[in-house]
C-alpha cells in the first residue's frame, strides 16, 4: 500500500498530538491531547498515512491577517512533523504541493509559519516575515529623553475586568499594520492571558481622560533576578498603544515597580520606538531574533487584496515557483485610490522576482532597492523606485502571536 495524502479523521487526532509531542520534544505537551491536537480540527489537517500510521503531520489554521490597512485570509501552518523513519522521502513536499492548491481554492492567498528550521521552509518559497525584538531592562533604567512630557493616568486591572476594552484597543492598534493577526479567543487565551509558572496576568491601561489609549498585559514574579534589592521580573506579554504619550506612560508605570530588577519583552516589533526614546537605549539590551515566515500562495489575489499607501502601476514577472506554478508569469499591478487591480499580461516586465523574494517585498520586510543590491530582483532604477513606493508599509511587519 502506498502513502496516502489526506486530512486526519477525528479518531486519528491522537496520532496528530503524539506526532507533535515527539517532533517538538514535548514543548507543547507529551500526551495525545496536547495543544498540538487540541488547538486543531481534523478539517485543517493534511497528513501522510502509511496504512493507518500517520507518517507526516501538517495543519493550516484559517486566520485573518492585517495587510497595510486591509484584511486578508491567511493560512497559518502549524504542527508539521514527520516520523524519523519516513524522512527524506519527499512526503512534506507532496503535502505542501497539495496544501498550496487547497489554500488557493479556499482563497487563502498568503500563508505563514514559525519555522523550526529555516532550511526546511526556504526550499518551499518561504521568507522571513519579521524580526521580534527582545528587551531586558532594569526598572531603574526606564528613563526617557523628554522628561517634561505630561504622562497619562495608568491603572491596573485583572484581565476579565477589561477584556472588551483590550480587544478594542488591539483592533485599533493593528488596523493599518502588516502581518498582525485577527485574534480569536484561542489566540488571546494561549498567547496573552494564559497563566503559567510566571504567575497571574495583569493588565495596565493608560487613559487620556476616560479614553483608553494603551494597554500592557504582563506577569510579575519574585525570585527571578539575582539582585538582593530588586529580585522580581516583569514579563510583558502584549503591548499596544495609540499615541506616543500613551506608550511612554505605560513604560513609566512599569518603571515604578521598585522591586523589579528586570523587565523583559520578547516580542516587540522591529520598529518599536523605545530605542529612540530611552535616555540610555543600550540598557535595553536589545536582541533581534527571527520571527514568523511568509509565503505568497496566489500572486494576483494577494497583490489585489493587500493595502497600498501610494498609487502607480508596474509589471512584475514572477519566476521559479516549482510548487505553485500558477504564480509564474507576468502580472500587471495597477493601484488607484488605495484599490489594486492585477491582470495577467504579455507586456515587458518592469521587475523580475522569485517567489521567495516577492514575499519579502510584499510584507515590507525588504525594500526593492535592498533586493536589487543583493541580486534578488531585476529592474532599472525607475522600476525599483516605483516598487519601493508601491510596497511601502505604514509599519514594519510583525506577528507577535505564535501558533
Amino acid at each position: 500500500m502506498g502513502i496516502e495524502i489526506r486530512p486526519a479523521a477525528s479518531d486519528e487526532m491522537d496520532q496528530f498530538g503524539l506526532m507533535g509531542a515527539y517532533s517538538y520534544g514535548g514543548s507543547f505537551g507529551d500526551g495525545p491531547d496536547n495543544i498540538t491536537s487540541s488547538s486543531n480540527r481534523p478539517e485543517w489537517t493534511l497528513c501522510a498515512f502509511d496504512g493507518s500510521t500517520m507518517a507526516t503531520a501538517f495543519s493550516a489554521f484559517p486566520f485573518t491577517m492585517r495587510a497595510n490597512g486591509k484584511a486578508m485570509s491567511y493560512a497559518g501552518i502549524s504542527g508539521v512533523g514527520t516520523r524519523p523513519e519516513y524522512r527524506r522521502q519527499g512526503l512534506l513536499r507532496r503535502i505542501m504541493t497539495q496544501a498550496f492548491s487547497d489554500m488557493r481554492d479556499r482563497q487563502q492567498s498568503v500563508a505563514g509559519l514559525w519555522a523550526s528550521q529555516a532550511a526546511i521552509y526556504q526550499r518551499y518559497g518561504f521568507s522571513i516575515n519579521n524580526f521580534k525584538r527582545k528587551y531586558q531592562v532594569d526598572s531603574v533604567n526606564v528613563r526617557f529623553n523628554e522628561t517634561d512630557t505630561e504622562l497619562l493616568k495608568v491603572s491596573r486591572h485583572l484581565p476579565g475586568e477589561v477584556m472588551d476594552l483590550v480587544k478594542g484597543l488591539y483592533r485599533e492598534f493593528v488596523l493599518d499594520r502588516m502581518s498582525y493577526l485577527h485574534r480569536s479567543t484561542a489566540l488571546w487565551m494561549n498567547n496573552v492571558f494564559e497563566e503559567g509558572e510566571d504567575g497571574p496576568v495583569y493588565v495596565a491601561v493608560a487613559y487620556d481622560s476616560d479614553e483608553p489609549k494603551a494597554y500592557v498585559a504582563y506577569t510579575l514574579r519574585a525570585g527571578k533576578v539575582n539582585d538582593r534589592a530588586r529580585p522580581q521580573e516583569i514579563k510583558i506579554l502584549d503591548f499596544a498603544w495609540l499615541t506616543s504619550q500613551a506608550y511612554r506612560s505605560i513604560w513609566q508605570y512599569l518603571g515604578l515597580h521598585d522591586l523589579v530588577g528586570r523587565i523583559t519583552w520578547e516580542t516587540a516589533p522591529i520598529d518599536d520606538p523605545a530605542y529612540e526614546m530611552f535616555q540610555e537605549p543600550r540598557l535595553l539590551h536589545t536582541e533581534d531574533q527571527e520571527g514568523a515566515w511568509f509565503r505568497v500562495i496566489d500572486v494576483p489575489a494577494a497583490l489585489e487584496n493587500r493595502g497600498y499607501s501610494e498609487e502607480g502601476e508596474i509589471v512584475v514577472e514572477v519566476f521559479g515557483d516549482d510548487i505553485a506554478d500558477w504564480n509564474n508569469g507576468k502580472w500587471k499591478l495597477e493601484v488607484s485610490q488605495g484599490e489594486a487591480v492585477v491582470q495577467s499580461t504579455k507586456e515587458s516586465p518592469d521587475l523580475k522576482i522569485g517567489i521567495k523574494s516577492l514575499g519579502s517585498l510584499f510584507t515590507g520586510m525588504r525594500r526593492a532597492r535592498e533586493l536589487e543590491v543583493w541580486g534578488l530582483i531585476e529592474g532599472n532604477r525607475n522600476s525599483i523606485s516605483i516598487a519601493d513606493n508601491l510596497f511601502v508599509t505604514h509599519h514594519a511587519p510583525h506577528c507577535p502571536d505564535h501558533y
